[in-house]
């Protein structure tokens, strides 16, 4: 519970970005492992990968803008304080988009390159999350359970007081979604049922773990930003699942194999 781990000179190693940092090279090592073994570019894969990290962080500081416009409208300078401020589900939803973007450019099948992908997202997520907890942001409510952490004075989270570890909570979760799709997907499936059933496993476990925290997140009625993105989240993943289910590789693999067929012409 560090914010800052350590200095290697005028260097400072920042817990948060130390594991956000981790997360991503293992989300990579993991994709491109994937990519190789269904005999896909590992080379696309990683440049899909770097474009979905850039829109990643770009999106997940947008819709951290969006929930505290009106405190950036008293204080502009939130802006450019990054300390802190980025909400997963941005940048899940750029991180997703822009990579959409790089596969038309490119003109490669990209729902058989997200595929392959969709497990390393739960794994970088989850080593993100310790890095939350770390950094003593995303911190949970006051509990006199067990379970309760009493952050330092130094750390992002309310400290003297002991709080749900509801960081530590998201990571395990994230890491159970991470083990579950690579089982799951050792067969191969339809295109579009990982995804779907990523994007269902994810929106169920923050909706829940939203309780819980006690970090301002913005709201949209009485929930939090997060859960009403959550029930969008849930309604698109059911749908990709229930879609891929009933039509077999239909929609979705046609419109890889007319991207498959482009690229081969071109070839």
């Amino acid at each position: 519970m560090r914010l800052e781990l350590f200095k290697i000179g005028p260097f400072t190693i920042y817990s948060y970005g130390l594991m956000i940092a981790i997360g991503v090279i293992a989300a990579f090592i993991l994709g491109m492992h994937r990519a190789r073994k269904r005999g896909l570019d590992p080379d696309q894969l990683f440049n899909m990968g770097l474009v979905g990290v850039i829109g990643g962080i770009i999106g997940a500081r947008l819709l951290y803008y969006i929930t505290v416009l009106p405190d950036i409208i008293k204080d502009p300078s939130i802006l450019w304080d990054f300390s802190e401020g980025f909400v997963v589900y941005g940048g899940l939803i750029l991180g997703i988009l822009a990579p959409l973007l790089y596969t038309r450019i490119k003109k490669i099948p990209f729902w058989q390159y997200l595929e392959v992908a969709i497990p390393s997202i739960p794994l970088a997520q989850g080593f993100g999350r310790i890095g939350c907890f770390l950094a003593g942001c995303c911190y949970g409510k006051g509990t006199d359970c067990w379970i309760g952490v009493t952050f330092p004075e130094n750390s992002l989270a309310v400290s003297g007081t002991p709080l749900i570890p509801t960081q530590l909570i998201s990571s395990a979760g994230d890491f159970l979604i991470a083990a579950f799709l690579l089982f799951w997907g050792r067969k191969r499936r339809d295109r579009g049922q990982m995804t779907g059933l990523y994007l269902s496993l994810y929106a169920i476990g923050r909706f829940v773990i939203e309780f819980f925290r006690a970090d301002y997140r913005g709201w949209v009625g009485p929930l939090s930003t997060s859960q009403f993105i959550s029930i969008f989240m849930l309604i698109a993943g059911i749908g990709l699942i229930v879609i891929s289910r009933k039509l077999g590789p239909g929609v979705i693999a046609e419109a890889n194999t007319e991207e498959e067929n482009s690229e081969t012409e071109e070839k």
